[in-house]
């Protein structure tokens, strides 16, 4: 057993083949097998399975490969310890962010970040999914959903909030919704939720008052897409505050419905990442830092959702 051996382990069942996995090690495919081949008969049991989709873990399998990424990772932070000659904090940090917030509420923190932190090496990610912290080397992940994930660690950032909007212009020659069934005949323009269906919450007053599933005439991941759409005229956006405050500011947008509280498929957001041991120095600083910078202040576990600050009203930025 050696180093190579576990993390060619770790990046097979990471990447899901071999391929992939040799790929990602810059080494030949029959090397990554001959390397698992010999882990295999020095452990004396197997620890992957064919499937249909490529590979996966057996049981025992499982269990060597959460043992060989926590080496790995140990092995990462005592690297970064080695070479770190002065306390200036280095080091690469791969953070996913979706994108409508990541360009109009993060961008600032991440610049101030890399300003007082000029030896980090940050990997911004300006997307809407991901399946795999470890798999897709993201260390921090900013995430719109309604449960976080199992064995992540996840810091609540509150409910999004969403605006019913149309350009000025529009709106001057239609009528804006002012009620929820007038809300559901309206040319909609939205991003269509964590599963491509609109599921659409209104309260009142902090009320429930109904769910609604809406049908847009237009749908689209990149809220900033959706938002040229919306300045355009194309119908009646319904999308996250933080969205379209600049436009709302300028007159180009107006809002509509504003004493309703409206929320898609339940989703709150949260920031995700793996426990300490898999953290390097340079990681648990941004984690430190954009927590103070959303008012962020304590971890909560799978399920406990507390009151929060709303994600759309995050400290340290008037949009």
């Amino acid at each position: 057993m050696d180093l190579l051996a576990f993390n060619i382990l770790v990046q097979i069942i990471e990447h899901g083949n071999l391929s992939q996995a040799a790929k990602f090690l810059n080494m030949s495919r029959a090397n990554v097998s001959y390397h698992l081949a010999r882990l295999e008969k020095s452990l004396g049991a197997s620890l992957l399975r064919r499937t249909p989709q490529g590979v996966e873990a057996t049981e025992v399998g499982q269990r060597i490969y959460l043992h060989a990424r926590n080496i790995l990772n140990e092995t990462e932070l005592v690297r970064e310890l080695a070479q770190s000659s002065t306390d200036e904090i280095s080091g690469k940090i791969g953070l996913s962010v979706p994108t409508g917030y990541g360009h109009l509420v993060m961008a600032p923190w991440l610049i101030e970040f890399k300003r007082a932190h000029p030896q980090v090496v940050l990997d911004i990610r300006l997307e809407n999914f991901i399946d795999n912290l470890l798999k897709d080397s993201v260390d921090i992940a900013i995430r719109v959903m309604s449960d976080p994930p199992p064995m992540l660690v996840a810091r609540d950032m509150g409910p999004v909030r969403y605006s019913l909007c149309a350009s000025s212009n529009w709106a001057q020659r239609h009528r804006l919704p002012q009620t929820p069934s007038e809300l559901t005949r309206a040319p909609l323009i939205t991003s269509g939720g964590e599963s491509g269906k609109v599921c659409l919450q209104i309260a009142r007053n902090g009320q429930p008052l109904q769910e609604l599933d809406i049908t847009p005439t237009l749908m689209s991941r990149s809220y900033p897409f959706l938002c040229d759409c919306i300045t355009s005229g194309l119908g009646v956006g319904l999308v996250p505050d933080y969205m379209v405050r600049p436009e709302v500011d300028d007159g180009r947008v107006v809002l509509a419905m504003q004493d309703y509280e409206l929320r898609i498929n339940q989703g709150r957001m949260f920031m995700l990442y793996m426990p300490n041991r898999f953290q390097s120095a340079a990681t648990r600083a941004l984690i430190d830092f954009l927590s103070d910078r959303m008012g962020l202040a304590r971890v909560i576990r799978p399920g406990d959702l507390p009151d929060a600050p709303d994600a759309s009203q995050s400290p340290g930025r008037s949009l």
